[in-house]
């Protein structure tokens, strides 16, 4: 009997054992913390096809050239003899939008169906069609008139639909027949057809922008302009959070100062200089790489674009975005043209895999910029371009990083203006202040003289403001 109660106690703390376990597991399933870390998402394979061909309206004037006819084959050219008892007559209101030639000089191109000819500058519209501001696309392989299949946010989406396109016939023969097979099922997983895409956002490349004044005029606030310094010193050049330079400023200088104030602080410099370094006249060399990097605001991952000289180390932009998208890209490279004097030829960007530069680089040529786009794919060298320009993505990936180290200690911003201040400073100390190990001697970027003779970082920073400054008001006075 005392064997069986033994027995029984043994087998009940067995159970007991389980069940806590068992609670354990089901308890911290639903309570681990989350890894703070962005989601590494792979963009979807997009293939960007070459530009289409534009053909844009022109007015005309259908008295010129009927008289140019006349003068070319020594009679003129007459209206059209219509029958009399003709169904599809032209109304006498349709005018032809491209030489304005009244109706007497137009067909009816499409048994009533609204489709009309001009006689005189021979172009086919439709009645009740705009014409004035509209861009015709032809493909480039076939010259046939591009097709609008969708509509999205930021861009129209255009297909060639010519089944004897020479594009599509070649894309056509080099599938293999499982490909054909499940083509005829299944036709969205190919593309086999010229596709273009316009771009519909209201920016304009190398345009240039008005600086903003900030609210707080640092010329009235409590502190010291050494102060100032000491505060841009320590959150700009260390990455230091708000809250721990309120601390530090309170621990070791003995100054009281919240850390809304180095906040305020810090958005006004931000706008003091941000007119500064996007219009200074830098020196620039030939190699230029880009890239994204993330930083969190308001909880949420948002992207950060930088186009950098590899050479002389300078950052050209450092765009912010909420999306990883064309148009992000566009401002991103807009930034980077506006400090680049001469856009030749050979002007050429190193970016990684993602497609919305191919599809910046579009955008731009449609204006008239054109530029070469070198992208680097994956981490090992499978083609020619990506060992040859390696190296250069290689660099702009440790300008990430070390942005990283600097935000790192933030730990996020509350709000997109927050990261924006943050980034100018921290361009501005890269370019002005901070010096770098690959160049000669471990000089700053770009050498400013007046920067140069003042022996500690808060003296530079105030220095700078001061040289930013003088900036805005030479603008004012032009």
């Amino acid at each position: 009997m005392t064997q069986i109660i033994n027995w029984l106690l043994v087998y009940i703390k067995l159970q007991e054992k389980i069940i806590v376990f068992l609670f354990v597991l089901l308890t911290c399933k639903n309570i681990t913390p989350k890894d703070d870390t962005p989601i590494s998402k792979k963009y979807r394979y997009l293939q960007v096809d070459e530009l289409p061909i534009f053909e844009t309206f022109k007015k005309l004037d259908y008295k010129k050239l009927l008289q140019n006819y006349q003068d070319i084959h020594g009679k003129e050219l007459k209206p059209i003899n219509r029958h009399k008892n003709s169904v599809n007559k032209v109304p006498d209101t349709i005018k032809c939008p491209r030489c304005n030639a009244p109706h007497q000089y137009l067909y009816d191109n499409n048994g009533g169906k609204g489709q009309f000819l001009c006689k005189v500058c021979d172009f086919t519209f439709e009645a009740n069609k705009v014409y004035l501001k509209s861009i015709k696309f032809k493909c480039p392989h076939c010259n046939r008139a591009l097709e609008k299949i969708k509509t999205r946010k930021n861009f129209n989406i255009y297909k060639c639909k010519n089944d004897y396109c020479s594009f599509y016939q070649y894309n056509l023969a080099k599938m293999s027949k499982d490909e054909k097979k499940l083509f005829k099922t299944k036709p969205f997983k190919f593309k086999l057809r010229y596709i273009y895409r316009e771009f519909k956002c209201d920016f304009t490349p190398l345009s240039k922008k008005s600086p903003v004044i900030p609210k707080v005029d640092l010329s009235r606030i409590y502190s010291s302009p050494h102060t100032l310094g000491l505060v841009l010193t320590y959150y700009a050049n260390y990455g230091i959070s708000a809250r721990k330079v309120e601390g530090i400023m309170k621990d070791i200088h003995n100054i009281d100062i919240s850390h809304q104030t180095v906040l305020n602080y810090v958005d006004a410099v931000s706008k003091y200089i941000k007119p500064y370094i996007d219009n200074y006249p830098y020196k620039l060399s030939n190699s230029f790489c880009g890239d994204e990097t993330y930083l969190k605001i308001k909880g949420k991952w948002q992207y950060l674009f930088f186009f950098f000289d590899a050479v002389k180390k300078i950052i050209l932009s450092y765009r912010i975005s909420p999306d990883r998208d064309t148009l992000s890209a566009i401002k991103a490279l807009d930034d980077a043209l506006q400090k680049i004097k001469n856009i030749d030829q050979g002007l050429t960007f190193v970016v990684d895999g993602n497609p919305i530069y191919l599809l910046a680089q579009q955008s731009f040529a449609q204006n008239g910029v054109n530029f070469d786009i070198k992208q680097v794919i994956g981490l090992t060298n499978l083609d020619p371009i990506s060992k040859e320009y390696r190296p250069l993505k290689q660099i702009v990936e440790r300008l990430n990083r070390t942005f990283k180290r600097e935000y790192k200690n933030k730990y996020g911003f509350n709000s997109s203006a927050g990261s924006e201040a943050f980034t100018i400073l921290f361009v501005a100390y890269f370019n002005f202040l901070r010096p770098h190990s690959a160049l000669e001697d471990k000089r700053v970027p770009v050498i400013i003289p007046e920067l140069n003779i003042i022996p500690n970082m808060p003296g530079k920073w105030i220095t700078l403001i001061s040289l930013a400054q003088e900036y805005i008001e030479g603008i004012k006075a032009s």
